[in-house]
């Protein structure tokens, strides 16, 4: 009896194997032939490859529009200075006849330019670029200017069905170059996630600040610390060389000590304390003496709009307009260093 039940035992189990392996080869079968296929990147994440027009080339735009660029996306770039079309033209990035040329057909518009006229211009006035760009385009405005200019151009933009936000940002013309600046937003939601693939390509970190023109608020408080720090870290390295200190040594110490800042760090004010910065370069590039004393200017004005106190903003404003006067507007504006040091 026993043999018959162990044959009837094998047959079951090479049934359940047969059945088993079909069972693998039919779904194997269906994985390989259904149309069904996974949720790709571009899906996930936003398009990977976008038609991007970029205005403003100066020191900040033209390394990120280079940056967009290298990641493969299809940058078409303007500056109204030739120089500055030629040199990104020269990195092989497209370069359009004018503004109205470059935005044709874009999905996204940055524009990166010196003050609010300049913006308002652009998008309202002369340029009235607003005009050229169909519902559905986003803007991303990574100008450092008023917050009402960014509030007036987002609700023209807003009655054209075209997404705005304003993206200032910070790093200086190094985090420009290697894409790790830092982007302060001020939108929608929504839009900002529509945003950040582009901006992920220029930025290592992105914060949104809150609604249209919070992030122009965010930077000029950054940049009226910024001003402020600067000209206190000038101070302190002139007092110790008039002293007789070694400008890097004692660069060094204060830098590991309670009043390290990013100065110390990155953008060291004294020539031939820091290779890369522009206080060894003759303070040429970088950011400009003039453009810290908008932004000053700036962050006085929005003071005055909500009577907040900032008495050491509008010193620093106040020496640094002194400063442009002497004839160094144009120079970075680290070299207000000039102003306590004569060396």
């Amino acid at each position: 009896m026993a043999a018959p039940q162990q044959g009837r035992a094998q047959c079951l189990r090479f049934s359940m194997n047969d059945a088993y392996r079909a069972c693998c080869i039919s779904l194997y079968s269906y994985l390989i032939n259904s149309k069904r296929t996974p949720p790709s990147p571009i899906h996930l994440h936003g398009r990977q490859h976008m038609k991007i027009a970029f205005i403003g080339l100066g020191n900040m735009g033209g390394p990120m529009a280079h940056n967009l660029h290298k990641a493969g996306h299809d940058v078409r770039a303007f500056d109204l200075s030739q120089p500055a079309r030629d040199k990104l033209a020269a990195d092989g990035v497209p370069v359009a006849a004018d503004a109205q040329a470059a935005v044709a057909g874009a999905e996204v518009v940055i524009s990166m330019l010196p003050a609010s006229p300049h913006v308002e211009s652009l998008f309202l006035g002369a340029g009235d670029l607003l005009a050229h760009l169909p519902a559905g385009t986003l803007v991303i405005d990574c100008s450092t200017i008023a917050a009402a200019t960014s509030r007036k151009v987002a609700d023209a933009a807003k009655l054209r069905g075209v997404a705005f936000i304003d993206a200032p940002v910070s790093g200086g013309t190094a985090g420009a170059m290697a894409g790790t600046l830092t982007f302060m937003v001020g939108g929608e939601a929504a839009d900002l996630e529509r945003a950040r693939p582009v901006l992920e390509k220029m930025g290592a970190n992105i914060f949104h600040a809150g609604s249209v023109g919070a992030g122009q608020t965010a930077k000029i408080c950054n940049n009226m610390l910024l001003g402020i720090l600067m000209a206190g870290t000038s101070e302190a390295i002139a007092l110790g060389v008039a002293n007789g200190l070694d400008p890097k040594v004692l660069s060094e110490i204060m830098r590991r000590s309670s009043g390290g800042n990013w100065a110390l760090e990155k953008y060291n004010p004294m020539p031939g304390v820091m290779e890369t910065a522009p206080a060894s370069k003759g303070y040429a590039g970088g950011f400009g003496t003039d453009l810290m004393l908008k932004d000053l200017g700036l962050a006085q004005e929005s003071a005055a709009a909500v009577k907040a106190s900032t008495p050491l903003g509008g010193l620093a404003r106040n020496l640094y307009a002194a400063h442009s006067l002497a004839g160094h507007g144009g120079l970075d504006f680290s070299s207000i260093i000039k102003m306590v040091h004569k060396g």
